[in-house]
């Protein structure tokens, strides 16, 4: 198996479980801070669709790889056109990232009605809630999906 179609597989595990944990977990315990583990795991499933589909891409040497993410990321938005990601996608993609970097390094997290409220040591907050959270997934399994079908037809 390639490295491509490992990092598909990979993304296509973790929206699957983001999905079932909004779905399925949430609404049976309604716990507020399960809103950051479903972040962490579109995040992650996002990760490796952009890493399946730079690495499909270098595979098929089309591009170069970097060891600095940011070239990385700048190279994926480039080719993002001919996987028909959209522009709004991609600004989603660097909102998902930078929430779950406020996330990671949030000195205090706490939730406030139906919403999670992300502090930064700045004292600036983000807020999380369930319907940010489900249209998140939807994005990121719209990206999948459309990763799926170009890697799948160049196959």
């Amino acid at each position: 198996m390639e490295k491509y179609e490992e990092s598909l597989e990979k993304a296509g595990k973790a929206i699957e479980t983001a999905d079932h944990m909004i779905y399925v977990t949430y609404p049976l315990i309604k716990e507020k801070k399960l809103l950051l583990r479903i972040l962490d795991e579109i995040y992650q499933g996002l990760l490796a669709v952009i890493n399946a589909i730079l690495q499909y891409e270098y595979a098929y040497k089309r591009i170069s790889l970097y060891n600095n993410s940011r070239d990385n990321f700048q190279t994926f938005r480039e080719i993002s056109l001919g996987y028909k990601i959209s522009e709004d996608q991609l600004s989603r993609i660097i909102e998902i990232f930078k929430l779950a970097e406020r996330h990671k390094k949030s000195p205090f997290e706490f939730s406030k009605g139906e919403k999670i409220v992300i502090m930064s040591d700045g004292m600036k907050t983000d807020t999380l809630t369930l319907d940010s959270v489900k249209f998140f997934l939807l994005e990121t399994k719209d990206i999948l999906r459309k990763a799926r079908d170009v890697i799948g037809r160049r196959i």
